[in-house]
């Protein structure tokens, strides 16, 4: 998992509240084995048309919010199904942070073991990036994890709190699978102590 320490990148906009695992990658782009590929269906049913031409309604797909990295949304973002897709199609579209007024709790931890800040900011908060946003050609924020601060270059701060474990996973990169390889002597002398008994049993 790649670490996340400094970020600074280009703001786009989701305007909807209550945003699901299936809109974010709908069930049929679900055949694949690997974790990559599926950025190009994130949001499908909203970004594409019937003719499967990038809707031009669709506020994120305006050319200003091009190479975005930071996606702000509204309240319960992530409901639905536990689906760790979701989190993998947002990671291969470009995004690495997502704020938002609150998180469906599955998708939030699925965020941070993918490498990805999920970030809850108030509503007022909330509102007033957007409003910012919409008012300046390709919005940027700088995300520093080290120091717990967002901020913009027109004068903009939050400063925000992350779980201490979850944000030294995410500052050193470690997944769930990284943890567990960080105790593997540890794991090793626990298997061959296990198999020593089991073979002295047998005896």
């Amino acid at each position: 998992m790649e670490a996340f320490t400094q970020l600074k990148g280009i703001v786009t906009l989701l305007d909807l509240p209550d945003v699901d695992t299936d809109q974010i990658i709908p069930k049929q782009f679900l055949k694949r084995i690997e974790r990559t590929g599926f950025g190009q269906f994130l949001f499908y049913d909203w970004r594409f048309t019937e003719d499967k031409k990038l809707n031009p309604d669709f506020e994120m797909n305006r050319e200003r919010y091009k190479g975005a990295s930071v996606l702000v949304t509204r309240a319960n973002f992530g409901c639905g199904s536990s689906r760790e897709h979701a989190p993998w199609s947002l990671l291969d579209y470009g995004f690495r942070c997502i704020i938002a007024p609150s998180f469906a709790d599955i998708f939030y931890n699925n965020c941070f073991k993918n490498g990805i800040l999920p970030v809850r900011l108030s509503e007022s908060e909330i509102s007033s990036l957007f409003e910012q946003v919409r008012k300046k050609e390709q919005f940027q924020l700088s995300i520093d994890l080290e120091k717990e601060v967002i901020s913009s270059d027109d004068g903009m701060a939050f400063q925000i709190t992350v779980d201490p474990f979850r944000r030294q996973c995410l500052l050193k990169g470690l997944d769930d699978i990284a943890l567990t390889l960080a105790h593997e002597d540890d794991i090793s002398r626990y298997e061959a102590t296990t198999r020593t008994s089991i073979a002295g049993a047998a005896l």
